[in-house]
């Protein structure tokens, strides 16, 4: 029995990420850190695909992916696996599933549920987008930027996203897993969708799931 506990309390989560149910806090399986493609493999490897399997990520996999994208990675000082200019660390990652919005919490390592709903459709202008498992959403909090100039911020925060972006690329040719990232987004639409506040700007978008080959 207690080798099936493991596999029951992902059974679980997994249940809950499918819309069955809703959580309002998950907690992720402590991210695997080592192992995985050698770096140039994974190079020669990435690559962007637009075709997804439906089925859900597993929880593990979703935990390895988020603290690829944008985790923890020196826990003295709380610094990231993206670089951010000045150590903004202005990007959120949200995370949109077929249930609602979860925004992922990198210093407690679980999803926060942001809101209800099944917002993947305004996640993107490409049709697929709509069945994706999982839609990254990056989204730059302005207020940890300073007194930067407006065009400043939208230009860093810009760059500091694409770096996130990458390393979900890297991540995924690595795994396996297929993933595109979007900027034909209707930035503006999905930002009211979300109810974003002023000062929060969606930057990218990003789809992640099994691959279909």
């Amino acid at each position: 029995m207690k080798k099936l506990i493991p596999q029951i309390l992902c059974f679980m989560l997994l249940f809950q990420l499918t819309g069955c149910t809703q959580e309002r806090v998950i907690l992720l399986p402590e991210p695997q850190k080592t192992g995985g493609m050698p770096l140039m493999d994974a190079l020669s490897n990435r690559k962007t695909s637009r075709e997804f399997s439906p089925n859900a990520l597993e929880l593990q996999t979703l935990s390895n992916l988020l603290w690829a994208a944008n985790g923890i990675n020196r826990s003295d000082d709380g610094l990231r696996t993206a670089p951010s200019a000045v150590n903004w660390q202005e990007i959120d990652i949200y995370v949109s599933f077929s249930n609602g919005v979860y925004y992922y919490n990198a210093f407690e390592n679980r999803l926060e549920l942001y809101m209800k709903g099944d917002i993947r459709e305004a996640t993107g202008r490409q049709p697929f987008v709509k069945d994706v498992p999982v839609n990254l959403i990056y989204v730059a909090d302005f207020t940890r930027m300073g007194d930067r100039a407006e065009d400043v911020k939208h230009w860093y925060s810009a760059a500091d996203a694409a770096f996130i972006a990458q390393n979900v690329y890297l991540f995924s040719a690595s795994e396996g897993l297929a993933t595109v990232v979007r900027g034909a987004v209707d930035k503006e639409e999905l930002k009211k969708v979300m109810k974003l506040p002023e000062h929060m700007h969606v930057v990218l978008c990003q789809s992640v799931g099994y691959s279909v080959e």
